[in-house]
């Protein structure tokens, strides 16, 4: 075990629990001791009977956007049992996790930027431009809130966008002191996050300021900059998914002393 690239150290995974496996697998397979403390709650809507209703009529869609792994098995947990997948009906997608998800579940016709995993990544696509999307009808399943940057731009362009609530998020629902814990004893290595979200969450849990030399890990750009913003001392973007999470980790270690 000494040989491997993070023998000794300790990362905390701050995925929601349902999405936390992958990772924390591969970090063992590295040396590393994962410490699960999911910033975000992910659950089912109280109500499916809106999911319900539309599923009666995804046919009179263009375009299906699923915004987050989430998206993808919430919606068509309670999507498909009610109708099947019109065959006409594209889907789109953003993010390595997502386009996993989708073909799990069977497909794999699926729009999605090769390079860049945010909204301004899908909305550089041929197939979100303008003269592709006016008069198109689109749907988009997401949880609740989120950025509105893509829907925003897609009516700009022509388009009808119609949103779709597959899923609540929340704030933590564990216990922050094994974390904190692991932190004061300078026992903890490594955080990473994978949302804005998570880092507000973070932000928001008293005492997290004993995280706030802990080298922080991210996958893209606004993250960091919202956890620069909020007083973390060390901020690491890395590439996207947990590849790119776990190329920066041992990027960095193996430069520390």
């Amino acid at each position: 075990m000494s040989g491997l690239p993070l023998a000794g150290r300790t990362v905390a995974v701050t995925r929601p629990a349902a999405q936390a496996d992958s990772l924390c697998a591969a970090l063992v397979r590295l040396g590393a001791e994962p410490l699960r403390f999911p910033l975000l709650t992910v659950t089912a809507v109280a109500d499916p009977a809106p999911l319900q209703a539309v599923a009666g009529h995804l046919g009179d869609f263009d375009l299906a956007f699923f915004v987050s792994p989430n998206a993808v098995n919430f919606a068509l947990d309670a999507l498909l049992p009610v109708a099947p997948w019109p065959a006409r009906l594209a889907v789109a997608t953003v993010g390595l996790g997502s386009e996993a998800a989708l073909a799990a579940r069977g497909f794999h016709d699926v729009i999605a930027p090769r390079a860049g995993f945010d909204s301004e990544s899908v909305l550089a696509l041929p197939e979100f431009q303008a003269e592709a999307v006016a008069g198109r009808r689109v749907l988009i399943l997401r949880g609740d809130g989120g950025r509105d940057l893509l829907g925003n731009t897609l009516v700009e362009r022509g388009a009808r966008v119609d949103y779709l609530t597959c899923y609540h998020r929340g704030g933590p629902d564990a216990d922050p002191a094994p974390l904190f814990e692991h932190a004061r004893r300078g026992r903890l290595d490594a955080l990473t996050v994978t949302s804005s979200e998570g880092i507000a969450h973070l932000l928001a849990l008293p005492g997290w300021a004993v995280l706030a030399d802990v080298p922080l890990f991210v996958p893209h750009p606004r993250i960091a900059e919202a956890a620069r913003r909020g007083g973390f001392a060390t901020v690491i973007p890395t590439g996207p998914g947990d590849s790119g999470l776990l190329d920066g980790l041992r990027a960095h270690f193996a430069a520390a002393p």
